[in-house]
């Protein structure tokens, strides 16, 4: 994060946007260096997020990890798909995700990203190296994607039954 917008956050909010970005489970220590906090203060915050399920603890050893809770991410991403979106649209993106998956499939001649990754060993010219790096990447995203999708059209009629304003 830039310093200047570093400045003009309070402690809680650098540890809030410093904890939505961990991938790998960090200690209270290792995200207070990080936002030039205590190691209390980060702990303090941590814990809240843990609370509000953004976060989930982990323990190694005698140390608590903090990471993103994974499934609570993911039913925040059904529900906003299922309010941003209705059922056609994300028919659509499902259907464009599937076609450019089996496009690749075609085109490259392979059925996995993995197998994709490893072709470009196969090749001297850059430009088909960097196709097929590129190619592969959006096909990962893509694939960790589409069960998102599927999940909210699966529960699209039952979530916005609840979600309507009752009277």
């Amino acid at each position: 994060m830039p310093d200047d917008a570093r400045a003009s956050m309070t402690r809680g909010e650098r540890i809030r946007a410093a904890a939505r970005t961990i991938r790998t489970p960090r200690t209270a220590s290792w995200v207070a260096d990080e936002t030039d906090v205590s190691v209390k203060t980060a702990q303090k915050y941590l814990d809240q997020l843990v609370e509000d399920d953004v976060l989930r603890t982990v323990e190694q050893g005698d140390q608590t990890l903090y990471c993103v809770d994974q499934l609570m991410a993911t039913y925040r991403e059904v529900a906003a798909l299922q309010r941003e979106h209705d059922r056609e649209q994300l028919t659509d993106s499902l259907e464009s995700m599937r076609r450019k998956i089996s496009g690749w499939k075609a085109s490259y001649g392979v059925e996995t990203p993995g197998e994709l990754r490893a072709s470009i060993a196969d090749f001297e010219d850059a430009e088909e190296r960097s196709e097929r790096r590129e190619a592969a990447s959006e096909w990962e995203h893509l694939a960790d994607r589409i069960p998102v999708v599927r999940a909210a059209l699966n529960e699209y009629d039952w979530a916005t039954e609840r979600d309507a304003p009752r009277a």
